[in-house]
């Protein structure tokens, strides 16, 4: 399961100068998906409200030809559709921690349509693009929360995760910021996209063994608010294959949950809502010591656009 993905693609990208002229604004057109969604959240057994909020949003990209004395089967009219998982957990407290990752989300939501062009296909040029534009995002909604905060003292200090998962086609794009998670489920394996910004995540790149950070797990090292007017969101390229799936989730799950056992349950699960109740569930079983979340997505690759 510790193997690397062929699939995955680093940041660091090469371009060739050998193009035709244009060839930038071009890309080919994204692989026809279907996808199933499934999504979940708990308070938990523990806490009095749920700091974690999540979004599944759609994007289209609409044609519609006016006038033509084309034939109608000379024209394509189906819909280009982008799809965007959001899953962000809350922090300062119950009330502060909840309208932090609220906020988040929103601003995610009114950030997105300022943006003058918005990318519906994926090529080398417009993967250092999309990674500007995480940044973008990340920086807008920081400032955010710091505005609320400092509009009202009562909210300083609160703050929010966020993980988000973009996707064109068979491409998937994923931005990270803090301590919930994304998995991409790979032909029936389940692989860590993340990495947490936590202390004790760094003590453990530092060489420290897992079993003596525990205490260091929940301290977190980069996140939405939280008074820093600096914020660094990991981003990665992710190649989907047919029936893979991407999860993202917050840590109420993982603290309860392994990795091998969400495996498990996925394999056992093959409808996303079904898969995404189960982890919730198995949580609270466990304890369900913080408010849990989970968003699961599942692809089927089509061999050509589907006909009406």
């Amino acid at each position: 399961m510790d193997d690397p993905s062929p699939r995955y693609e680093e940041d660091t990208l090469d371009f060739t100068l050998e193009q035709p002229s244009g060839s930038r604004f071009l890309g080919a057109p994204p692989v026809p998906v279907q996808v199933q969604f499934g999504a979940a959240t708990h308070q938990g057994h523990v806490r009095s409200s749920n700091e974690d909020h999540y979004a599944v949003m759609r994007r289209r990209r609409t044609r519609e030809v006016l006038l033509t004395n084309l034939d109608d089967d000379l024209v394509d009219l189906h819909d280009d559709v982008t799809f965007l998982m959001l899953v962000a957990d809350g922090m300062g407290g119950a009330a502060r921690g909840e309208l932090a990752s609220s906020l988040a989300i929103r601003a995610v939501w009114a950030t997105e349509a300022r943006f003058t062009t918005w990318v519906m296909l994926l090529n080398d040029d417009e993967r250092p693009d999309m990674r500007e534009r995480a940044e973008t995002f990340a920086q807008l909604v920081n400032q955010a929360l710091r505005d609320q905060a400092i509009s009202d003292p009562k909210l300083a200090g609160m703050g929010t995760t966020m993980t988000a998962a973009y996707t064109i086609g068979d491409d998937a794009i994923i931005a990270h910021i803090g301590d919930s998670r994304a998995y991409h489920f790979d032909q029936g394996q389940l692989k860590q996209i993340t990495v947490d910004h936590t202390v004790a995540q760094e003590m453990v790149d530092a060489g420290a063994a897992e079993e003596d950070v525990r205490g260091f797990r929940h301290i977190l090292t980069n996140c939405l608010g939280g008074g820093s007017d600096q914020v660094s969101a990991d981003v990665r390229f992710i190649k989907l294959a047919d029936q893979d799936g991407l999860l993202l989730c917050s840590d109420g799950l993982t603290e309860h949950v392994t990795n091998a056992e969400i495996e498990a349950v996925l394999r056992q699960h093959a409808v996303p809502q079904v898969a995404c109740d189960a982890l919730v569930q198995l949580a609270l079983d466990r304890g369900g010591k913080d408010n849990i979340t989970v968003v699961l997505s599942r692809y089927t690759i089509l061999k050509a656009r589907p006909t009406n």
